[in-house]
């Protein structure tokens, strides 16, 4: 059965240009989580106001129910999904959601996030980190930097799928 992703991390990590390059050489549809957003949550993070859990509820229900309905056909969606409970809201709707974590350190996602247009302000990174939590163990997934080459992140991505086409838990 093809892969159910969701490529994670802050903003400007790279989440939706991995989630569409991981799509293309996987075959399957993808779709950036910043697309789910009401109008009100992008005013909020375009002024430097960071989403509550609250905030947060809707989007998350709307990326779950686009991953329950690619569980069949597989498919590669962008979220930052920073909280484990993010990620459960997630799994909840489509539990073999695996998830692929880009990090990298805060001055090159900052520089990322200044040399781009973008809705969310790069004020913003500072919370986005202090609200991360890192998967844990027993999450299905893979850690890995985003300052390798899109490429070579998704030929990682590939190879941690192709052993038994399934990610395990670490």
């Amino acid at each position: 059965m093809p892969p159910l992703l969701v490529v994670m991390g802050v903003s400007g990590v790279g989440k939706s240009t991995i989630a569409r390059e991981l799509a293309l050489a996987l075959g399957v549809e993808s779709a950036d989580g910043d697309d789910f957003h009401t109008a009100a949550n992008i005013t909020s993070m375009r002024g430097g106001t960071p989403l509550t859990d609250a905030d947060r509820h809707g989007w998350l229900a709307d990326i779950g129910r686009w991953l329950a309905a690619h569980d069949g056909v597989g498919g590669v969606v962008s979220c930052s999904a920073l909280k484990r409970a993010y990620r459960d809201t997630l799994r909840s709707a489509a539990p073999r959601t695996a998830f692929v974590h880009l990090t990298a350190d805060h001055e090159t996602v900052l520089a990322r996030m200044q040399g781009r247009e973008h809705f969310m302000a790069p004020s913003l990174l500072d919370s986005q980190e202090k609200t991360l939590e890192p998967l844990e163990a027993d999450e299905a997934g893979w850690v890995i930097d985003s300052r390798m080459a899109p490429a070579e992140i998704v030929e990682s991505v590939k190879r941690a799928l192709r052993p038994a086409g399934r990610p395990s838990t670490r």
